[in-house]
């Protein structure tokens, strides 16, 4: 069986947004190049600086009534469903149904789980029982649980999502069992670190989750987030991407930035973005490297130079 996968790409950009000018500024340069989508990452404690996801998507929701807003992804395990059912039914309303619930499992952060009291082995069952919670308490009528990690009487949360099944949920992961999981239970996948020969077999692990649990959906969303640097040389933009990989992961990043980004001149990036086309991939989802000023020239390059090699999907 075939995934249903969607014809048209679409093209986002994963950041973060520390201040509300830069949240404007950010939005309304997206707008003007005629990107699809903006997500924003997830941690507890991170390498880095990380906001609180939802609060900056509702806030990016509020200045533009075009873009797709999507967490990529919410580390679900880490929280108790119940209170996120209400955040994500209210974000699905303020952004007027334009939301994507990514999720994942998480774990590379081990303390992240010991200062929230989950169990790091419990983290993969603790993620599908939450999100069956979140999508009975989405329904907006008396709904009650009985699960292993989470259990309550009769509530009657409302009002209901937008649409009856609630907004798209997008799996992370790409161990085994992750993938199985976004076969039985999940409206897409969304990956990082991984080739298009990688995403393919993805897919091809995915596919029999899917038709073994019988499902019928329209369209299964593909996602990938893509490290990207565009640049007047190959050598100069990996030599940008693996500077400031390695900082942000705190690790030599050179192999990684060789085999996961797509880097080099304009006709270099779209080559390897049709590839990912090519495997299945519909959401490409950016990480333009570098800091904001950066970022807002390689969003320039990718609207002007890049995107018209690639054709209309």
């Amino acid at each position: 069986m075939n995934l249903p996968l969607g014809k048209t790409y679409h093209y986002g950009l994963m950041t973060r947004f520390p201040t509300i000018e830069a949240t404007r500024s950010v939005v309304a340069k997206l707008d003007a190049l005629n990107f699809d989508s903006v997500w924003v990452g997830d941690h507890i404690a991170y390498t880095t600086p990380i906001l609180d996801p939802f609060l900056q998507l509702a806030q990016i929701a509020a200045c533009s009534d075009r873009l797709t807003v999507g967490s990529g992804v919410f580390l679900l395990p880490l929280r108790h469903p119940t209170p996120v059912a209400k955040q994500t039914a209210t974000l699905d309303h303020l952004s007027g149904g334009r939301f994507i619930f990514g999720v994942g499992a998480g774990g590379e952060f081990e303390r992240e789980f010991e200062a929230c009291g989950v169990p790091k082995n419990e983290r993969g069952a603790r993620l599908e029982e939450s999100v069956e919670v979140i999508r009975k308490l989405w329904r907006g009528e008396p709904v009650s649980h009985e699960g292993k990690f989470f259990s309550f009487p009769e509530v009657h949360m409302q009002p209901a999502t937008l649409r009856p099944e609630g907004p798209p949920i997008w799996f992370g992961g790409r161990s085994d069992a992750a993938l199985r999981r976004t076969g039985r239970i999940g409206d897409g996948w969304f990956s990082y670190a991984a080739t298009p020969e990688m995403y393919k077999e993805g897919l091809d692990k995915i596919a029999p989750s899917f038709e073994k649990a019988n499902r019928e959906i329209d369209t299964f969303g593909t996602a990938h987030l893509l490290f990207a640097q565009i640049d007047e040389s190959y050598e100069t933009a990996l030599d940008k991407a693996t500077k400031l990989l390695s900082k942000r992961y705190a690790m030599d990043f050179s192999r990684a930035a060789k085999k996961y980004a797509a880097i080099g001149r304009p006709e270099d990036v779209a080559e390897t973005i049709s590839k990912f086309h090519d495997a299945g991939v519909r959401h490409i989802n950016f990480d333009f490297l570098g800091p904001p000023e950066e970022r807002d020239a390689q969003m320039e390059r990718f609207a002007t130079k890049v995107r018209p090699l690639l054709g209309k999907g």
